[in-house]
């Protein structure tokens, strides 16, 4: 992917977690949040990269399915090039941290370990940084008093440019967080 020296703004178009669309405002990246199952014992979501569709016209691409427990419970996640994981063990939680939502981390394709923090910078939701305390991404809400537009939840999630190799795995365990603070799990 060339480098435009800007981050990847993806838009989130439902701010739902049941489902959503994650676009690119300057379509480098397009990805799809799926639910594919749902019944007692479990709810499973695939995440779909749409960028190759958009410019080769090819099938989605799934590269992660997220696998959830009975009542909301954490469950496995799975990458197209991976074994399936416990969530617990993906995204394990920093124990010397504090809070009310206890900052969790994740080791990425690229061998890198990555912290998601919940509210620890002003307007950034959710916060991802690397182990140097480099920001890696964000999730922001829609700013109250901003208009609303059709089609759009006003939420995004933002890659430095730089890591835009993860992006699939920003999003997913941008996922499970937000499910674990939905759901307190």
């Amino acid at each position: 992917m060339t480098l435009y020296g800007m981050p990847i703004f993806l838009e989130d178009k439902s701010g739902r977690l049941t489902g959503s669309e994650f676009i690119d405002i300057h379509d480098r990246m397009r990805f799809s949040y799926r639910c594919t199952a749902r019944d007692s014992a479990h709810t499973a979501y695939m995440i779909y990269n749409l960028s190759a569709m958009v410019y080769q016209g090819s099938c989605p691409r799934a590269v992660v399915a997220l696998d959830f427990g009975p009542n909301n419970a954490l469950g496995t996640v799975s990458f197209s090039s991976r074994e399936s994981v416990p969530m617990k063990k993906y995204l394990p939680k920093i124990s010397n941290h504090g809070g009310a939502y206890k900052p969790r981390k994740f080791v990425a394709s690229d061998s890198q370990e990555y912290i998601w923090g919940y509210r620890t910078q002003e307007g950034q939701e959710w916060t991802c940084t690397n182990t140097s305390g480099y920001l890696v991404a964000y999730y922001s809400l829609k700013v109250p008093g901003e208009p609303h537009y059709e089609g759009s939840s006003g939420c995004t999630l933002t890659i430095d440019e730089a890591f835009g190799h993860i992006a699939a795995e920003c999003l997913a365990s941008l996922m499970i967080m937000r499910h674990i603070a939905e759901y307190n799990v």
